[in-house]
């Protein structure tokens, strides 16, 4: 998709920062913090703004409740219903769906008839493309309430994992502070060249995805019949991946189970092998918003070792507990923050 390459994405980089360093500046001080809702909500406002622009604070609510709603569907129950029931979840599902759609429609009608189609992905959407010409209007509803989701679900996980690390190691915590120092005193104003400055910063956003990437399980279907070291997959057969268990491959990734951050700064470069790295997927089935939840993460992974020591809970029990539900979270986590010198 045009809008979410990486091209696109650097040059909308001004209007990504300003809600990361929003989300550190108003991150209370002295108290333990449950973490998750407000990084969801900050990464929401962060991507419908991206996908929709002007028309974001309309539809902000819409994408909140289409989360809320596909937390509900997946969560646990005592019976598990095929996929034709129509349970209440699903129901509420559907109701939230429909409800994002009709509060869509208007806006996409709205853009075309008045020729003003935006620069933004809605924009881009919008735009006849030499491989499909114009894209019906049902085909972008159709669409979009996935995509919406998608660009503040998975990085929601990911920030949980990626702030507890800069809670448990304070030394890598000081030099993603370091390089965030150089960042613009206006958020407005960081581009590209800034993001792309914070080497050690993107290094460990990295590192905590191999070692916890949110996406723990993906499935591909064999095309056609091929060989799998021993095993022969048939055409048609369905293939589960684990990147959590590959990322710990030590063939690819020495010192595994380490969490190590210079691997990435290293000349061998091993771990930026295709097929190595699997947070975002690979192949033709690739992420597509990959570099939109990494300038993200980035950004507020700086913002916030920028101004504040974080730390965890006394005690002898962590402040979070795992879930591997739809995704690898770090769920109820609850952390502290004091303010640097």
């Amino acid at each position: 998709m045009r809008g979410l390459r990486p091209q696109a994405v650097a040059a909308r980089i001004g209007e990504i920062a300003p809600r990361t360093a929003q989300f550190a500046d108003q991150w209370p001080t002295g108290q333990d913090v449950e973490v998750l809702p407000p990084v969801r909500h900050a990464l929401a406002e962060i991507g419908v703004r991206y996908l929709f622009s002007e028309d974001a604070p309309a539809l902000l609510p819409f994408a909140s409740q289409l989360f809320l709603a596909r937390e509900v569907v997946v969560h646990p129950s005592r019976w598990v219903w095929p996929r034709w029931v129509p349970t209440p979840a699903r129901r509420f599902r559907t109701r939230q769906q429909v409800a994002f759609v009709d509060a869509l429609r208007p806006i996409v009608r709205r853009r075309r008839s008045s020729g003003r189609i935006g620069d933004d992905v809605l924009g881009q959407m919008l735009r006849p493309s030499s491989r499909y010409g114009l894209l019906p209007e049902e085909a972008i509803l159709d669409s979009l309430p996935g995509i919406t989701v998608a660009t503040f679900e998975t990085p929601s996980r990911a920030a949980g994992w990626i702030l507890l690390h800069l809670a448990q190691y304070p030394q890598a915590a000081g030099r993603v502070a370091a390089e965030a120092a150089l960042l613009p005193a206006d958020p407005a104003a960081t581009t590209s060249a800034h993001l792309d400055g914070l080497q050690y910063t993107q290094a460990l956003v990295r590192e905590v995805l191999r070692l916890h990437p949110p996406t723990w399980l993906l499935t591909r279907r064999a095309t056609r019949q091929t060989q799998l070291a021993d095993y022969t997959i048939d055409a048609g057969s369905t293939v589960l991946v684990c990147p959590y268990t590959a990322h710990r491959d030590a063939r690819e990734h020495p010192e595994p189970d380490r969490f190590r951050p210079e691997r990435w700064l290293d000349d061998s470069g091993s771990p930026t092998k295709p097929g190595v790295f699997l947070a975002f997927g690979t192949g033709p089935h690739a992420c597509e918003g990959a570099a939109l939840a990494m300038a993200m993460l980035t950004l507020m992974t700086a913002q916030t070792a920028r101004l504040y020591h974080l730390s965890e809970p006394p005690g002898a029990e962590p402040g979070y507990r795992v879930t591997t539900l739809e995704g690898l979270a770090t769920a109820g986590l609850h952390l502290r923050a004091t303010l640097r010198s």
